[in-house]
């Protein structure tokens, strides 16, 4: 391949490498951003305004359901805006959304003195749109960061190179309870919003010097090109005429989405398991504080939560090489490969079983199968946002991407708010409320968890039956 645009090497750059770097580091703030209030709401916030469990799963649950109603334009946004623009505008609002929670405590007292409520409730209502705000620019980041894996890895390597921005998210969980309570313990739990807050802010400057489509990058070079056009001859033939214009393909409508199969499947995908994974990202550090007493400012409590998701992280990356073993190896196609991949690690969150049961022993077992279950999750996840590129053309991934992700929005709203119920009148009740042997509150953990265990079958099972075989979209 020659072009008067691209740079004449034999060895290939790997510029894509960089730009999944750049998607990492995103979705490690974004989860960050997210975990702010997870770490410091049980052993700060509440004492400042007590809230009950029922009023923090209202303010999670109400971040879902924002979260879930903006996925269903963000990823149509970001593919009419495009993914540098697009990109920039989604880090630039979430940062933003999560300094605002700092400002909460005194607009509580404000706002309750002005409108005649007490500061508990006050606090609720203003959380609740901070949380939307940091909601409407993180639906942003999913939609534009497979959009850049789609335009940057050639199929085959697009389940490897999601596996690994996707492990930002258990990352951000990672590095969050090591920092963020000390920064609250140390400068009050404001400025832990917005120190985290304002990283976004320096991903920007990143963002901005490094991105452009491989066509028009000077960082990329021909072999490079050609390595990421590999799946089509045709696009790799007119990048090598032209890098300065992309394949132009054309785009499903919005509301004939939904007349295919495969968009169903991947909804289905979303809607089953999604919620498991923001269970566990907000109700981990709660979970350690109410059955052991740990605050998440302690030694114990810091080295659970690390431990925890340094599992997810370390697991999870395995799971993007998984489907690329069956397809080099095995001789397998794409879908049919990531579909095996997904149904074993469909097995993982089985563990959750056991989280209750043999955390009587000791509060490293629920945390180590928390870990794995939540690993099974990241792969899991991984695959399922990989099996997109499989079936639908460029231009509808963030389409696409966007209305599976605001099912799996309105999953989480269902759980966070169900278990925030749950658990205040299970902890109410005391011995008069009990399943499978569980008195109280750790019966309404148990509860949970089960339900958590069995939702990847079932969603696996689900997505097999509305798509049984490789069926790409084919547009006249």
């Amino acid at each position: 391949m020659s072009t008067p645009n691209k740079m004449k090497s034999t060895a290939m750059t790997n510029f894509r490498w960089v730009m999944v770097a750049l998607l990492f580091f995103a979705t490690t703030i974004n989860y960050m951003d997210r975990q702010v209030l997870s770490l410091t709401w049980k052993d700060f916030i509440s004492q400042d305004f007590s809230w009950t469990d029922s009023q923090y799963g209202t303010i999670t649950g109400f971040f879902s359901i924002f979260y879930a109603i903006a996925c269903l334009f963000a990823g149509k946004f970001i593919d009419w805006l495009g993914t540098r623009k697009g990109y920039m505008w989604a880090i630039f609002i979430w940062s933003i959304g999560a300094c605002l929670h700092a400002a909460c405590g005194w607009a509580a007292i404000k706002f309750g003195n002005a409108f005649g409520l007490v500061i508990t409730t006050a606090s609720v209502y203003l959380f609740i749109f901070c949380r939307m705000v940091l909601a409407l620019g993180e639906s942003g980041n999913f939609p534009a960061a497979i959009k850049v894996t789609a335009e940057y890895f050639p199929k085959k390597d697009r389940a490897f190179a999601t596996s690994i921005f996707n492990a930002g998210a258990s990352v951000g969980a990672l590095v969050a309870p090591a920092t963020i309570p000390l920064l609250a313990s140390r400068w009050g739990w404001e400025m832990a919003f917005i120190i985290i807050g304002a990283l976004g802010f320096v991903w920007m400057l990143f963002w901005f010097l490094l991105y452009e489509s491989p066509e028009k990058s000077r960082r990329v070079n021909t072999a490079e090109l050609e390595y990421i056009h590999q799946d089509d001859a045709q696009e790799a033939a007119e990048a090598a005429a032209s890098a300065l214009e992309a394949k132009k393909e054309k785009s499903i409508p919005f509301f004939k989405c939904f007349t295919f199969r495969q968009t169903w499947a991947f909804i289905c995908g979303k809607f089953f398991t999604d919620g498991v994974w923001w269970f566990f990202l907000f109700w981990a550090p709660a979970y350690f504080s109410d059955q052991y007493g740990y605050r998440s400012d302690s030694k114990e409590a810091i080295m659970l939560i690390f431990v925890l998701y340094l599992i997810v992280t370390v697991v999870s990356i395995g799971g993007g090489y998984l489907p690329k073993y069956f397809v080099e190896k095995k001789g397998m196609d794409p879908y049919p490969g990531r579909m095996k991949a997904m149904l074993i690690f469909a097995f993982f969150p089985l563990l959750a079983l056991f989280a209750q049961p043999l955390g009587q022993y000791s509060a490293w077992f629920p945390a180590i199968i928390i870990g794995l279950a939540g690993a099974g999750h990241q792969a899991w996840s991984a695959n399922l946002y990989s099996t997109i590129g499989d079936m639908f053309p460029k231009s509808t991934i963030g389409t696409i991407t966007g209305v599976g992700t605001t099912m799996g929005g309105l999953a989480s709203f269902m759980i966070n708010k169900g278990a925030g119920m749950l658990f205040t009148k299970s902890a109410a009740m005391g011995s008069a409320f009990t399943f499978m042997g569980f008195e109280g509150k750790e019966a309404g953990y148990m509860i949970v968890f089960c339900i958590c265990a069995v939702a990847y079958l079932i969603g696996w099972t689900v997505m097999k039956l509305l798509v049984p075989k490789y069926k790409p979209i084919q547009i006249d």
